[in-house]
């Protein structure tokens, strides 16, 4: 069965709290740790998968959500608490860490599955290395609706391109589709034509991100209702949908206060794309929610049988098109924690990256709302 394991750790009593640099460098040191271990040998002689984990790192300490397989609850909270107590005594920076806590987090869902499948022809392979390498597919590859229909196909085609002219704030253009009047440049030659993107894909890529709004804003409402009163999202013992794509190592400051103003963010952001006049992004956490949005909309075509070649392109000509940079991804990275404090950042014109900033304006010209603006993070 697989159980969600939450380890509370704490730095030493008297010693300092932990700046940005050390936070990324405690990131960085839990990460190779655990990335070393697959599997835990328990007390009776059983195996515990890991099957994924989350760092979160603050002032104080870290918080570890460990998911695992395992035969039992307590196999699985004793597990993982010898592992992550060898793991803090064999790494010498963080040997006098203490563990304050170890649970396990049981979702329902998750439970009701693993009972169905149990000697099922879905149980998991005996073999372990199967089971990890079918694990990692899973979480990598999306799943296409493989029983829908050319028919259906099509409906859902035309369904999807009538709606591309909704999407008022991005033209045409902005997925790649390109006139002859816009492949006109200042020399007045033209651009290779086998470059534009064909109308048929851009309008299918624009209306299916039009279309994945509606799912978008249902999911984050769902989230804020599944988040409840649980601190953060690393203490939450419900399936989020959308709260968890966010960068993982920031998991418990995303708190019920962070989820409104993200949740307000979007309506805003959406709102704009749907209007004609959208310019830009205004904030890090508008360019973490187009990211969420264009991986909803990915997931949209993929279960339509849709996402093929010219959908991917279109979409891609929207990303490079509506992002400035990047910068938001290394986010993502867990190395680049922190790096926005360094002294090279400035100079290289990278945006604040911490939480805290997440929500205020790029600058004057591009103004985020009210809500999201002057709520403080603090609970």
């Amino acid at each position: 069965m697989s159980y969600a394991v939450i380890v509370d750790t704490s730095r030493p009593d008297g010693t300092p709290e932990l700046d940005e640099l050390q936070r990324a460098g405690v990131i960085h040191l839990l990460r190779e740790a655990f990335d070393a271990v697959e599997a835990i040998e328990g007390e009776d002689g059983e195996v515990v998968e890991i099957t994924d984990t989350f760092i979160g790192v603050h002032a104080e300490g870290a918080l570890l959500k460990v998911f695992v397989d395992a035969v039992s609850l307590e196999n699985a909270e004793a597990a993982v608490g010898a592992l992550v107590a060898e793991l803090l005594e064999g790494c010498d920076p963080l040997a006098e860490w203490s563990i304050n806590s170890c649970e396990v987090q049981l979702h329902v869902d998750s439970a009701k599955e693993s009972l169905e499948a149990a000697g099922g022809p879905d149980a998991p392979a005996p073999d372990l290395a199967a089971r990890a390498a079918a694990h990692r597919k899973s979480r990598q590859e999306p799943v296409s609706q493989t029983g829908t229909t050319e028919e259906e196909r099509e409906e859902m085609r035309a369904r999807l391109q009538a709606l591309a002219p909704q999407l008022a704030g991005a033209g045409p253009a902005t997925f790649g589709y390109l006139t002859a009047e816009d492949l006109e440049d200042e020399d007045g030659e033209e651009f290779d034509e086998e470059f534009n993107v064909a109308r048929e894909d851009a309008e299918l890529a624009a209306g299916a991100l039009f279309y994945s709004i509606d799912i978008l804003l249902d999911e984050l409402f769902e989230d804020l209702d599944t988040l409840g009163d649980s601190p953060s999202v690393a203490h939450c013992d419900g399936g989020l949908l959308q709260l968890e794509e966010l960068p993982p190592q920031f998991a418990h400051l995303y708190t019920p206060l962070f989820a409104r103003q993200l949740l307000v963010t979007a309506v805003d952001l959406t709102g704009r794309l749907s209007r004609p006049g959208f310019a830009q992004l205004s904030s890090v956490a508008e360019e973490l929610l187009l990211r969420l949005l264009l991986e909803t909309t990915e997931v949209t075509l993929d279960l339509h049988g849709l996402l093929d070649d010219g959908a991917k392109e279109a979409l891609g000509s929207f990303r490079e098109n509506v992002y400035e940079d990047l910068d938001h991804e290394w986010l993502y990275e867990l190395a680049m924690d922190g790096f926005d404090q360094s002294p090279g950042a400035e100079a290289l014109g990278v945006a604040p990256m911490s939480v805290d900033a997440w929500f205020t304006p790029f600058n004057a010209e591009r103004p985020v709302h009210p809500y999201a603006g002057n709520c403080s993070s603090d609970e």
